[in-house]
Formats: C-alpha cells, structure tokens, sequence
C-alpha cells in the first residue's frame, strides 16, 4: 500500500478528511490472508519477519521474506485444513512470541477460526476457552527447558476429546548445532500422538489453499478472551472485515508506510500485539521485529534495548507504561536512536511526568491511545503530527465513531454529553465486533442503537481529544493486563472467615494499577491480613490478579440497593498510597479522594504549613502517578 498519499494526521480534520474517501473505495483485501498474499506480491523479497531469540544486540537473527512468510502461512493453513479446521471451527494456540505464532494465526484465519489463548493461564481456563472456542486443533510448545507451556497441555489432553490434534513448536530448531542436536538428544522423542509443526507442514503445497476457500469480508477470524476468566469465558469474535479494517486505520493512524520497522515485545495472544506490531505493518509492507519469544519479559531485550534500537533502526513500537518506566533506567546515551519516530502506549493511563521524562531522555514521542479487544484494537491516538495532549487517549482514529453518552442509573441511553461533560464512551463502526460468542454475555452492551458500551468514562473537549475519568466497569489494569475482579473475589470468599471480598486496583507508578483487595470478616470470625493474602496466593488462577494487599475492614460499602460501591474502595486505596507515599516527608498530610466533574476524581492533599518547597516535595513523590491531585493547605 502506499501510504505517501496518507499525511500524518494533526487534527480532527485531518481524520475527517482521510474519511472523504468512502472504505468500500479503498480497495480493502476481503481478508487477512488476501492481505498478506498482496503483501508478497508487491514486496516478495522485502523482509518481513525479524526474530531474536536471545534478546541481545549481536545475535544472528531468523528471517523471512514477504514471500518466505505467505508461503508458511499457506502451508500452515492447508496443514490446518487437513486436521479438520474449517469455517467456523477453530485452532487454538498457546505460543509465546515466535514467527510460528504468526503462521498459526494468519493460517489458522485462512482455513478456518484462530483462538489466541494467555500462556499465563492455568490449565482449567486453558481448557475452558479450547471448550467454548470449539477448536479442532491446539498448537504450543514442544517440552524445552524453562518452559511449563508442554506440562500444562499434557495435564489437560485427556479433557479435550474434541481435539483432533495437539502441534508442537520445536524451539530447539531455532538453536544453532550443536546445541539444537544435543537438546532433542537429551529430550528424546515427541509424545505419542503429538505433530511436530515443522515437519507436519512440509508435506503441504505453499502456493494454494487446497480448501479452495474463498473468504468473506464477514467471516469470522478470531476470537480473543476478554474481560477475565471466571466462569464461562467472554470470547470476542473479530472479522476479516475488522482485522483488515484495524490494520488499514492504523496504518493512517501512526503514519506506517513500507520504509519503517516496528518493534514487537508485546504478546501475540493479545490485540495490541498482534495488530499494531503484526498485521499493520504487512499491510504496508514494513518490517515486523519479533524480539524475543517473552518480549518486554525477556530482561535481556530490556538491557539490550537501545542497542536494538540503533542495530535494526527501529522506527516504531508499541508498550504501556510499566514498560516505559523500565526503559528509563537504561542508559541510551551513545545510541544512535534517530530511526525512532514515534511509541505508542495504550492500555492503561500513562502519568504525565513519566511522558515528560521519557520523551526528555530519548528525543521520541509517545502517542498515548485507547483501545479495546472489542473494537479490534485501538480506536483514539493522539496525533502523531499535531498537539499532544499528555493525560488525553487523543482524537478518533479514521472511520472510528467515538462518542461520550450519558445514560440513565439503569444504563439505558438518555443523550449525547456536552463539551467536557462526562459520560460513558461507546464506540461504533467497522472495526466494532458484533457481540461476544456466547449471546448471555450481550445484556445491555449496545446503547443508542448499535453503540457499544466500553464501560470506561470521559468527557471530550471541543477539539475532540477524549479524556478519561474513570470505569463504570470494575476491571482492574495491571501494566495493561485486564484483570476481572470477580476473580480475586471468588477465592477470598472460599475463605471460611470471609463474608465479604472486594477486589479494586490502587495506583502503582510502573504498573498503572495493582490489585487489593478488601475484606468483611463474618461475625465473631477472626482472620489476619497475611493469611488472607496467602489463601489468594494458594486460589487466584492468574499470577498477575494475586492481590498485593488485603485490608481488613468493618463493613463493605454497598449502594442503596445493596451492591457494593466499588467508587469508595478505589478512593480509599489512592488515600492509603498516597498517604504511605508522603508519611516520609509529613506524617501529618492527609489525603481526600473525591469525585470531580473534570476528571472523574481528584486527590486533594491537605499539607500543614504549605511552603513552596513543601509543594515542591509533595509533587515529586506523587509525579509518577496517572490520578490527578491539587495541594491544598490544611
């Protein structure tokens, strides 16, 4: 695609003019895979996909062309094919970052539905998204040292008789010899019945879709997992017309074009990961850098980072503000860092002081967004040519409909807000899903016809940018990690002493987020905060949701209809932070959370005898916060 008819956008105007062009005139590929098929034409001998294994400057990475890349994606899909994969049924994969993950999801779309799943998860919700994705097929990792990926699928395979086939990734073949021989050596024969992945699409043609198939714009894709993973699990189907779409917006969106390279060190089981960072850039017919199977995990990649950077003149990638936070403690002084253009970072408020050192340090800016499994990807951005607003998600992206509505106590539609006037955001448009795949999860998502309720609250300005204010929703975002509080709850209430648990998140500077979560005792029973935080330890599925902390309390406030009032805990826990915080400069500062029509709450921090320099301190130790605060002398 050419993007030097695209300019970089800088204002609502700029959006509103890319959109005067109609997409049924844009000459949309019908699919991801018709997509990376005109990729290879135009650009058959452009690299497409760079690997690091290892995560350091000097290693020879693993390559693959345009060309090279729709071929194994071809293989894969007939291999696919052959195992039962149709329209409609999925191959589920639990990989971590590997161009094997890219031939699973693209092939897996091309024969029939891919199901990303979290390697992060126990084995039952494991098993459970196989169950509710009705897949066919699961592909992960051979057994290899320093990985548990192989343990878990072997301790579930006898509960997924609907599996006709279990695929391993090798990751000895991406070692060099002798290491690669002396591992399977040592390892020894694959498990009985277990398809190794190379091998099993060698025997397949690379040139056609022995289905035949012709995919629909309105086929199904994918599904991602969203909203935690309690329960039955909420699969959220995305088209081809969505994929296609995103990645197309996007490309408008961070001014992509085939002369760039984008850095992949989020996970492939994720939106963010797989569109910004995958499909965006083989639209364009830019060069997608894979570094490393953990990505940002991997503290080799972080060390080596801007060596990185500099080695494969990196151009573009993709974080959130945990690692942002991390990248500022390694030196970039001596690295010719000039590639860089531009760093996106969505998924959790990012604080404006850690912007401001961040783009003082390295020269780059950040364009903080918005975005959300339901919409694809991303939906707001702040220009990347125009003002950036630090603490805004930015202005609609391009064929994006955003709006802020305000609805009733019931959540039903009264009107759209005024300027500056909170309300929920819901978004509409092509790259909006239809509902999730279990219809018992679509009570009450769509207002105002078909506009979708993301649960997050803001206001917009009168030039368009979008200012988050909080969640009408509960989901706790740990370092862009959705967490459903629900989960946390439910193992503190398998505790005989507990009558009531109430999970929120309080503020971290690296991870946006942590979740805490307070407890009712039932009467007359007797508990310690460190027992309770042992259960959580022993109970809660996902290591990221066990609670940092557990506060004991009287009673949890509930509304007057009996719900707890999750808006008093989240208050409480910024007092308790911020308090703790600035105990070493005043133990006599107090701290007041209230509401506040601007920016959906405010911290208002009462300082005894406030002195400039007093300010001075109390600003310092809470700049790295995203809540916002005013000093005010007690």
């Amino acid at each position: 695609m050419d993007q030097t008819a695209i300019p970089a956008i800088a204002s609502l105007r700029d959006t509103e003019s890319i959109e005067r062009i109609a997409l049924r005139d844009r000459d949309m590929p019908a699919s991801t895979y018709e997509l990376l098929g005109r990729s290879a034409e135009r650009h058959a001998d452009k690299t497409a996909l760079t690997f690091l294994l290892q995560g350091n400057a000097e290693e020879e990475p693993y390559r693959l062309s345009y060309a090279e890349l729709f071929a194994k994606v071809t293989q894969t899909a007939n291999a696919f094919h052959a195992l039962g994969v149709r329209p409609g049924k999925a191959v589920s994969f639990l990989l971590p970052n590997l161009p094997h993950t890219h031939f699973t999801l693209w092939g897996g779309e091309a024969a029939g539905i891919v199901n990303a799943i979290n390697p992060l998860l126990d084995a039952e919700h494991i098993a459970e998204l196989v169950h509710a994705s009705d897949s066919k097929v699961l592909v992960t990792l051979a057994p290899f040292p320093g990985t548990d990926l192989w343990d878990k699928v072997e301790s579930l395979r006898g509960q997924l008789p609907e599996l006709n086939a279990v695929i391993v990734v090798d990751l000895a073949n991406y070692l060099p010899e002798p290491q690669r021989s002396a591992l399977k050596a040592q390892r020894g024969p694959l498990p009985e019945g277990v398809l190794d992945f190379d091998e099993l699409i060698a025997r397949y043609p690379a040139d056609r879709l022995e289905s035949g198939r012709v995919i629909a714009p309105e086929d199904v894709a994918s599904y991602f997992h969203t909203g935690g993973t309690t329960g039955t699990p909420k699969l959220a189907p995305h088209s081809h017309r969505n994929e296609v779409a995103m990645a197309m917006i996007l490309a408008y969106a961070i001014s992509l074009s085939e002369r760039d390279t984008t850095l992949c060190g989020l996970p492939l089981f994720h939106v963010n990961g797989v569109m910004v960072t995958g499909l965006a850039p083989f639209f364009v017919g830019a060069e997608a850098l894979l570094a490393t199977p953990q990505g940002y995990r991997n503290t080799s990649l972080i060390q080596n980072f801007w060596k990185i950077i500099e080695r494969y003149k990196v151009s573009f990638f993709s974080g959130v503000p945990t690692i942002y936070a991390g990248l500022l403690q390694v030196p970039s002084e001596g690295h010719d860092l000039s590639s860089l253009r531009y760093a996106l970072c969505g998924a959790a408020p990012m604080p404006v002081e850690l912007i401001r050192q961040f783009e003082s340090k390295t020269g780059l800016k950040i364009i903080e967004g918005y975005g959300l499994t339901e919409g694809t990807c991303g939906s707001c951005g702040n220009p990347p040519a125009g003002e950036r607003r630090p603490g805004s998600i930015g202005i609609r992206m391009p064929y994006c409909e955003v709006k802020i509505a305000v609805l009733d106590d019931n959540g039903q539609y009264l009107r759209d807000a005024a300027v500056n006037e909170i309300g929920n955001v819901v978004l509409r448009g092509i790259t909006v899903f239809k509902g999730y795949l279990q219809a018992s999860k679509n009570k009450d998502i769509w207002v105002d016809g078909d506009w979708f309720n993301t649960g997050d609250l803001g206001r917009m300005d009168a030039d368009g940018y979008i200012w988050l204010t909080g969640r009408s929703k509960d989901l706790i975002i740990r370092g862009g990690h959705n967490i459903d509080p629900q989960m946390i709850e439910e193992a503190l209430h398998r505790h005989p002493a507990v009558a009531m648990a109430a999970a929120v998140g309080k503020p971290d500077e690296k991870a946006g987020e942590l979740p805490v979560v307070y407890v009712q005792l039932k009467p007359g029973a007797v508990s310690s905060e460190e027992e309770l935080i042992a259960h959580a330890a022993a109970h809660v599925a996902e290591p990221p949701a066990v609670p940092k902390d557990v506060w004991i309390i009287d009673a949890i406030p509930v509304t007057a209809v009996g719900k707890t009032f999750k808006p008093a805990l989240r208050y409480d826990a910024i007092r308790r932070v911020f308090e703790s915080r600035l105990a070493a400069i005043d133990p006599a500062i107090r701290v007041e959370v209230v509401a506040d029509d601007r920016y959906g709450q405010l911290a208002r921090i009462l300082v005894p005898g406030l002195t400039a320099e007093r300010q001075a301190q109390v600003e310092r130790a809470l700049s790295g916060f995203a809540v916002r605060s005013e000093l005010v002398a007690a």
